[in-house]
């Protein structure tokens, strides 16, 4: 039988699927706009910025992003085309890097400040610290959670529901 949601439940699954469909839209029409890249492309780029020698194993660099390999891969090759990413074999280890260039850490550099404006804007400048505090604990319980769950979510008769149980 289904377990329908209550009131409360429904209230913030409708504000979690509202954020998880504006937020991105609005980030990437930000950074188009100011930086011609996408969010994911700048995030790619941030991620690689923060790594020491900015190089970052491919298979580790789409965990981080949370993107699939195939995903990333792509991106990477249009970072590439680009000139702010390259890939590098990686010494004593199987797999490649992605490795930002002088040029992709310049491109981070160059649009973090409108992004970072956006994001307060969009998300930290209407809450206070405690609901900063709560909305950092939330997400990351979440986010930990995800993968596990995802696994569980078998169809119903894998499950062994019984829709007339």
């Amino acid at each position: 039988m289904t377990k329908w949601l209550d009131p409360v439940e429904q209230r913030a699954w409708r504000a979690v699927v509202a954020l998880m469909t504006r937020l991105p839209s609005a980030l990437d029409t930000q950074l188009q706009r100011e930086s011609g890249v996408t969010h994911f492309e700048y995030w790619v780029l941030t991620l690689l910025s923060e790594e020491p020698g900015h190089r970052l194993q491919m298979s580790d660099l789409a965990h981080k992003a949370n993107a699939s390999l195939s995903r990333l891969s792509h991106v990477v090759s249009k970072l590439e085309r680009l000139g702010w990413a390259q890939r590098s074999a990686t010494v004593g280890r199987r797999g490649v890097q992605a490795v930002l260039t002088d040029d992709g850490y310049l491109k981070v550099v160059e649009a973090a400040p409108g992004y970072l404006d956006a994001v307060r804007r969009l998300v930290f400048d209407e809450l206070d610290d405690a609901q900063k505090a709560q909305l950092a604990d939330l997400s990351e319980i979440l986010a930990q959670r995800l993968p596990e769950a995802v696994g569980k979510l078998a169809p119903s008769a894998e499950r062994g529901d019984r829709s007339s149980d």
